[in-house]
């Protein structure tokens, strides 16, 4: 039995009807590599039966404690049943990328039941009319609780669900599993009792931590004339969301994403992508008339897991505000402007500490915060409250040699995260084999038109192309002395 972090257990008192608090993923493969050419359901489940040991939060379920006094528990499900997580469904012709990302906007609609472990997978086959893909290959839909991971341990359960090779096979379990008994409220009672106890001496720790990072973060300001921020500028993406969701992604090849960033000084490839979805938000907004005249701001998610805490579940990040520049029209400029607001918001995250800054997340108030959620939602406080920032745009690193699960590889990987009142756009980025992909989810009404917001991404990146080939041809010497660099600090997240 483990108890959430507060920042773990925030994302399930923020949860409403309107915006579940799930993050997923769309992988596609390619069955012609599997033992026959063909990958079966039955086959399907026998193949995640035998790596539930390597995911533990695969088999945990929620234990709440009495009135919310604290924050919940992960438990072992006694109850714990594979084929009410695993479900087959199949598109009907022409099985296309569109019809596929509808269906997988309906099914990241859909909240999770919090009376079983929190994820679900979805198998969808029919892919027969996808751009790019091998005919009959199928995808995976992946829906699991924010509450449970991160972007990080996210990675870490893909790579525990798939091979290396065609034929791997996973490290069988050293020992059979057993569930421990679901605890009695009487003994959860007891623990918030202890925990109470204990609360007061961590705060303390947590404050004496904050003095001099307070003293750090001032001198960074005046060492670098940081200047107070505009007020955050309102978009049709900074209102209250409907329960109904759509997206769409595009696919980018890495290698081209490494030769623009080297036309900026130490740019990264994190600041390309952030580069190209101001880009891509400039001009879906400017299509609206909507574009408004100061930058919008994106959150970045920043991970602090330490080497240490690698394969442990639960959350370990911060964040960092940066603005994305979309009221300059050059994408090289953008670019350049994008880099050096970055550079300037790590040095404020790192004067701070990222991990002292999610050392406070334990302090919410368990039974205050899905009250204050649900009346922010009720009165519609989105459409009056200033925004903190107008998208997320989350960067999950993933593995360069391929992958391949029951024998069929896959081919590319798109990621989906959750949106809510007030932020009605998460654009989430994972690479893989080479290329990095970028998927819009948002709301319905807020974007009715997904497509059109995907081809702004791939204008957006064709345009910073063929500025940096111009720059590139010119300044021929720096791009090979920096070919092989990069420094992108990733999260943490991926069209034919």
């Amino acid at each position: 039995m483990q108890q959430l972090t507060g920042l773990d257990a925030s994302f399930l008192y923020f949860e409403t009807a309107n915006a579940p608090m799930h993050v997923g993923g769309i992988m596609i493969y390619d069955q012609s590599t599997a033992p026959g050419g063909r990958v079966t359901f039955r086959g399907i489940l026998s193949n995640i039966e035998k790596r539930l040991h390597l995911v533990r939060c695969f088999r945990q379920r929620l234990a709440y404690v009495p009135f919310n006094l604290d924050h919940p528990y992960w438990v072992e499900d006694p109850d714990f049943d594979l084929e009410f997580h695993v479900r087959h469904i199949a598109l009907p012709k022409p099985g296309d990328w569109r019809q596929l990302c509808i269906q997988a906007a309906r099914l990241h609609s859909r909240p999770l039941d919090h009376n079983h472990p929190l994820w679900e997978i979805y198998v969808i086959e029919g892919l027969d009319n996808v751009a790019g893909l091998p005919k009959d290959s199928f995808a995976i839909i992946f829906k699991i609780h924010h509450a449970a991971i991160d972007g990080v341990t996210g990675a870490e359960i893909v790579a525990a669900l798939h091979d290396l090779e065609p034929d791997g096979r996973p490290t069988p379990p050293k020992e059979r599993w057993t569930p421990d008994p679901i605890p009695a409220p009487q003994e959860l009672l007891g623990r918030t009792m202890l925990n109470n106890v204990a609360y007061p001496f961590h705060f303390a720790r947590v404050m004496t931590a904050s003095i001099p990072a307070m003293a750090r973060l001032r001198q960074e300001m005046q060492a670098r004339e940081f200047k107070t921020p505009d007020p955050v500028p309102r978009t049709r993406f900074n209102g209250t969301v409907t329960p109904h969701r759509v997206l769409e992604g595009r696919s980018f090849p890495l290698g081209e994403i490494r030769a623009m960033k080297n036309t900026v000084p130490d740019a990264t490839v994190n600041d390309v992508i952030l580069s190209v979805c101001g880009g891509a938000m400039r001009r879906y907004l400017s299509d609206k008339r909507e574009l408004p005249k100061e930058s919008l701001l994106a959150m970045a998610p920043i991970s602090v897991r330490a080497e240490t805490e690698r394969g442990t579940a639960g959350n370990q990040v911060s964040a960092m505000v940066v603005p994305i520049h979309t009221e300059i029209g050059n994408a090289l400029e953008r670019l350049q402007a994008v880099h050096e607001g970055t550079m300037q918001s790590k040095a404020l995250t790192k004067a701070v500490g990222a991990r002292l800054m999610t050392d406070y997340s334990q302090f919410i108030p368990s039974s205050l915060a899905g009250l204050a959620a649900r009346l922010y939602t009720r009165f519609g406080l989105a459409n009056s409250v200033n925004p903190f920032f107008n998208t997320v745009i989350s960067n999950v690193p993933g593995p360069q040699d391929p992958l391949y699960f029951c024998g069929a590889r896959l081919v590319t990987m798109y990621g989906m995260g959750p949106i809510g009142d007030g932020m009605g756009l998460i654009q989430g980025v994972f690479s893989y084999c080479g290329q990095i992909t970028v998927t819009a989810t948002s709301c319905r009404k807020q974007m009715p038109d997904p497509a059109f917001y995907s081809q702004c991404l791939q204008d957006s990146f064709d345009e910073l192309k063929s500025a940096a080939a111009g720059k590139s041809a010119v300044r021929k010497p720096r791009a090979v002395r920096h070919a092989h660099g990069d420094s992108a600090g990733h999260e943490s997240a991926p069209r034919h």
